[in-house]
């Protein structure tokens, strides 16, 4: 669509960075301009570096999922079920060891964390469904958890069926949820929630319906407010760009199947986009907002 060029620059190219992985997912970027990377089903985190070397920076991990950066600079990630998965949120210090920040909530396994964000208070929010064999499922719910100062896990989303990408804007008084149950007649939605004065997360209303068709997965705001979810299938794979009203603004195709996405480079003006295999690049010309580290964008 003509509308593209307001996000990418008419001679941008979507390239392939890295390739050869089972299905990329988690992209996550540091202060340092480092691009991080799962490969769930291999049970690994890769790091592809500014000057575009890439290596193992962890393995075994737990079947790291989604992934992201706390205030700190540590990574945090979102480690699922199956085997060697850790049904956890795991944060890697710098010491090379490893926190368990939540595993259980009310004594209960959770079912397997999925992906992640964080408040302007630095609290971590992330997402908990289950995809797969649910045999071993001990919730009750396909949840939305908190992890509050303390450690505390409060459950504050259970009204969704399955729960996948989470971003949170800048104010934090709106949360964008991907609710994707591939089940037949399943949700396929992007949710928005917002924050009331006494602190509970309610639903504000419906950003788009991906169905009949394979819902979102991971998602990334610019500074704009705008939301970037990978999404669909074979066609129609690729990153659908959103307004915060809700307007289809862009569609930006992936050969394959995407996963998630996050922004990098210089001024946050890289958009990476982890599709199956491989991870992509492309040059935005709207820079990225993420929560932390907060480089400098230019604005």
């Amino acid at each position: 669509m003509d509308s593209n060029t307001q996000f990418f620059a008419p001679d941008a190219e979507l390239v392939v960075v890295a390739e050869g992985y089972t299905f990329t997912e988690g992209p996550a970027v540091d202060a340092a301009g480092t691009l991080y990377f799962s490969d769930c089903p291999n049970n690994r985190i890769y790091a592809l570096s500014p000057e575009g070397q890439t290596s193992v920076w962890l393995e075994p991990s737990g079947r790291a999922n989604g992934m992201n950066f706390d205030p700190s600079g540590r990574l945090i990630a979102c480690c699922a079920q199956g085997e060697g998965g850790r049904r956890s949120v795991i944060r890697f210090e710098p010491d090379g060891t490893e926190t368990v920040l939540a595993s259980t909530y009310h004594g209960k396994r959770l079912n397997s964390p999925n992906d992640l964000c964080f408040d302007p208070e630095g609290r971590l929010y992330f997402t908990d469904p289950r995809y797969g064999d649910r045999g071993d499922c001990e919730q009750d719910a396909m949840a939305v958890y908190r992890i509050e100062h303390d450690g505390t896990l409060t459950r504050v989303i259970a009204d969704l069926e399955m729960p996948n990408g989470i971003v949170m804007t800048d104010d934090g008084r709106t949360m964008i949820l991907v609710d994707n149950n591939p089940d037949d007649w399943g949700a396929r939605k992007l949710m928005a929630y917002s924050l009331s004065d006494e602190g509970d997360w309610l639903p504000k209303g419906e950003i788009h319906d991906f169905a009949p068709g394979r819902g979102g997965d991971g998602m990334v705001l610019d500074c704009e407010g705008n939301v970037y979810v990978t999404a669909g299938s074979e066609e129609g794979a690729g990153v659908y760009v959103f307004s915060s009203h809700g307007e289809h603004l862009a569609f930006l195709a992936t050969p394959e199947t995407p996963g998630n996405c996050t922004f990098g480079g210089d001024g946050m003006r890289t958009l990476y986009v982890t599709a199956s295999s491989s991870v992509y690049a492309i040059e935005n010309t709207i820079p990225g907002a993420l929560a932390f580290p907060t480089p400098s964008t230019g604005r």
